[in-house]
């Protein structure tokens, strides 16, 4: 039985506000690493060595800086991809030609999620970059890219970038972001539906009732699918969100262009830990 729309959308917000918070709280110091790493690959060794100098510098602070933004940044992310969600997939069964309240494909629900990164993407940036300037600040400071007396808190960013480039400021990397998103996502609920139907034909179940065991690992699987397919591309993202910071950056091509150039290949370290997947089912918005 379908439920009321108001409900639905409480529902599909809800169930994407506790993924995100779940998605910071287990992973910001990975996802630390990761940025510190992307932005400054000749500073550390590896993940281990990023992690431990970080916590050895500026101990567990360290390693969660920018979870304000970053909890704001999943919040909104997830609430927004969950809201257009629904809608997305209306959007795919009137291009297809299907009745409304039709079941989709797994391929076509992947495209559905793809579709709603666009929006979740007009949401994230502002606060993802916030949140990358933060983590990689001691880094900046440490190469003489800012000064070292500037202060890194949340409120200090979103000052200096509203008085060097004002609110439109908040959107570099916009790009990179629709870019990393549209992909990753058609990589993850595609995975996700596609795990979700394998449980299903072996359990002989329909795929709302395979348990939670099952659901988690599919969650997982896209999760691993979303970052291998976009890891470059986030890589790019995060120079150039990070870097604006001292002036005008390169837009993404010329960014992509010159990590290939200067270091060979993109960063892909592993970090499939902080996948961000949403532990909540997405049949909530089927």
């Amino acid at each position: 039985m379908s439920l009321h729309p108001v409900i639905q959308a409480i529902v599909d917000f809800s169930a994407g506000a506790m993924g995100g918070t779940a998605c910071v709280l287990c992973g910001q110091p990975f996802d630390t690493a990761k940025v510190k790493m992307q932005t400054f690959p000749s500073m550390y060794r590896g993940f281990v060595h990023c992690f431990l100098s970080t916590f050895r510098q500026l101990g567990i602070r360290g390693l969660y800086k920018g979870s304000s933004p970053a909890l704001v940044a999943n919040i909104s992310e997830n609430a927004v991809l969950f809201l257009s969600y629904t809608f997305c997939q209306d959007v795919v069964r009137s291009l297809s030609s299907m009745d409304k309240g039709a079941e989709l494909s797994d391929v076509q629900k992947a495209s559905a999620g793809s579709l709603a990164s666009i929006f979740s993407s007009i949401a994230l940036c502002p606060t993802e970059l916030v949140k990358c300037r933060l983590q990689a600040m001691h880094e900046m400071k440490e190469s003489g890219k800012v000064a070292k007396g500037q202060r890194s808190t949340v409120w200090s960013v979103v000052k200096t970038v509203m008085k060097t480039s004002g609110p439109l400021g908040f959107y570099q990397g916009l790009t990179s972001t629709i870019v990393r998103e549209m992909p990753g996502y058609f990589c993850f609920f595609g995975a996700y539906e596609m795990c979700r139907s394998t449980f299903a034909k072996h359990m002989g179940t329909t795929k709302d009732n395979i348990g939670v065991l099952p659901l988690m690992f599919s969650g997982g699987f896209g999760g691993a699918c979303l970052w291998l397919a976009v890891f470059p591309i986030d890589c790019v993202k995060s120079r150039i969100q990070v870097y604006s910071l001292a002036g005008r950056q390169k837009g993404f091509v010329k960014t992509f262009v010159s990590i290939i150039r200067t270091e060979g290949t993109i960063q892909t370290d592993t970090f499939i830990l902080q996948s961000g997947t949403v532990p909540k089912s997405c049949e909530t918005s089927v």
